[in-house]
């Protein structure tokens, strides 16, 4: 069988928009597979929402990010996962060992950024690293992708607090030193999304399409005629799902047994794989 990393290239060279939603344990994986979705997105603000009740804040450890990893793949083994590497979770050298580390455990791609971390108390903005430093976070993530071949993929967060020309150079930077996916972060207009994916120079780019936040977030036909190649959406199943566990908790409390939303109980036991369990142990059963 092929690797998850000769598996998503072969997906990138295909047609049209990749939709990758974004999963943070077993039952997300699950759901996105069993939906039709080849690929997801280990998401570092899902992964926080889930583990932490909290933000996206850096507050996440690489232990709690690959301990997600790790679940996901559980549940979903043939799910092409890119998962959030963030900053690496350090220097140089934290890069090379959180690439390695998804690589062998099955990723299929590993996202880097270069914002600063720890990042400065307060939510606004995301200060990023110089740029020869950001550089050698991506030299460290492509030399050490080399012996899985994960593919790796960039991010500079620095539209926000340095500007577009120089978020566009650190794009261009960025495929030099063989990145294999660009991402060019909080764009505000479609020019500023051209030039992030002119600066890709034919590689793939991402973008972030959940809806909320102070960026140009095109719609999925927009966003492949803008000439995206992957979208995500951390948003997509992590908005709903709150707004489901907040009408069951609400029907609680109102003295019902569940809320008007929730899924039946046989689809539920279905869905978590009660039946297959059955099947599966019925081989290991003692015989009185």
């Amino acid at each position: 069988m092929t690797s998850a990393p000769e598996r998503l290239r072969a997906i990138l060279k295909e047609p049209g928009l990749l939709v990758m939603p974004a999963v943070w344990d077993g039952l997300t994986a699950k759901l996105t597979f069993e939906a039709g979705f080849k690929t997801a997105f280990l998401s570092g603000s899902c992964v926080a929402a889930s583990r932490l009740g909290g933000p996206d804040l850096d507050l996440v450890s690489f232990g709690e990010m690959f301990d997600s990893f790790n679940m996901v793949r559980g549940a979903a083994p043939d799910l092409i996962v890119l998962a959030d590497g963030d900053h690496g979770h350090g220097n140089a050298m934290n890069v090379q060992r959180t690439v390695s580390s998804y690589g062998r455990a099955g990723a299929g791609a590993v996202l880097i950024e270069d914002k600063i971390t720890p990042r400065a108390l307060t939510a606004a903005g995301k200060p990023c690293l110089p740029r020869e430093e950001a550089r050698m976070k991506i030299r460290a993530a492509v030399q050490a992708a080399k012996e899985s071949g994960v593919l790796v993929m960039a991010r500079t967060d620095c539209r926000p607090t340095q500007g577009i020309d120089e978020a566009v150079a650190r794009i261009e930077m960025y495929v030099e030193e063989g990145a294999d996916i660009l991402f060019l972060d909080s764009p505000a207009d479609d020019e500023e999304i051209k030039r992030g994916i002119a600066a890709a120079k034919g590689r793939p780019s991402f973008a972030v399409l959940s809806p909320g936040a102070p960026r140009a977030t095109p719609s999925q036909t927009e966003a492949a005629k803008l000439g995206f190649k992957i979208g995500t959406y951390p948003t997509g199943m992590l908005a709903p799902a709150a707004a489901g566990m907040k009408a069951g908790l609400a029907a609680l409390k109102a003295g019902d047994a569940e809320a008007k939303s929730a899924m039946p109980p046989p689809e539920l036991r279905t869905l978590l794989g009660y039946p297959d369990y059955d099947t599966k142990a019925k081989p290991f059963i003692v015989k009185g």
